[in-house]
C-alpha cells in the first residue's frame, strides 16, 4: 500500500472518529443527541458509541502502518474488515431514518441527512480504499 494511500487513510478515519467522537461525547455528556436527530440504540448503547469504536479501530491500524508497525496486508484486512462491518451497521440503522425522513410534517435533519448517513458514505469510502491493491 502507497504511502501517499495511507495518508489519505488516516484523514479519512481521523474525520470519522473525531464526527463520530463528537456525536458520543455529546451524548455521554448531555444525554442527548446532537444535531437534534433521534437516538438509535443498538444493544443498550448509543450507536454513534459503536461508529466512533469502529472508526478508531480503523485509525489505529492506519497509524501502525505508517509506522511500520504492522503489515500492508494487516492494514488491508483490519480497514475491509472493520469497514464492511460499519457499511452494515451504519445502513441499518439508516433504513429507518429514511423512512422518518419521508413522513409529512418532518423537518428534516440539521445537516440535511441522518448523521449514520455520512458514517455510511465514510464507511463505502474506507471500503474501497482498503480494497483496491494501488
Amino acid at each position: 500500500m502507497k504511502q501517499s494511500k495511507l495518508w489519505v487513510l488516516f484523514y479519512l478515519t481521523i474525520v470519522g472518529s473525531l464526527f463520530s467522537g463528537y456525536l458520543s461525547a455529546t451524548k455521554l455528556i448531555t444525554k442527548t443527541c446532537a444535531f437534534n436527530e433521534s437516538c438509535p440504540y443498538f444493544i443498550g448503547y448509543p450507536a454513534c458509541w459503536y461508529g466512533f469504536g469502529m472508526f478508531f479501530i480503523m485509525l489505529i491500524a492506519v497509524v501502525f502502518g505508517l509506522r511500520r508497525v504492522i503489515s500492508e496486508y494487516a492494514v488491508r484486512m483490519t480497514l475491509t474488515i472493520v469497514s464492511s462491518l460499519g457499511i452494515l451497521f451504519a445502513g441499518y440503522l439508516l433504513v429507518p431514518e429514511i423512512n422518518r425522513l419521508l413522513e409529512p410534517g418532518n423537518l428534516g435533519y440539521t445537516l440535511g441527512l441522518p448523521t449514520c448517513a455520512y458514517g455510511l458514505v465514510f464507511f463505502i469510502i474506507i471500503f474501497i480504499f482498503s480494497i483496491k491493491k494501488n
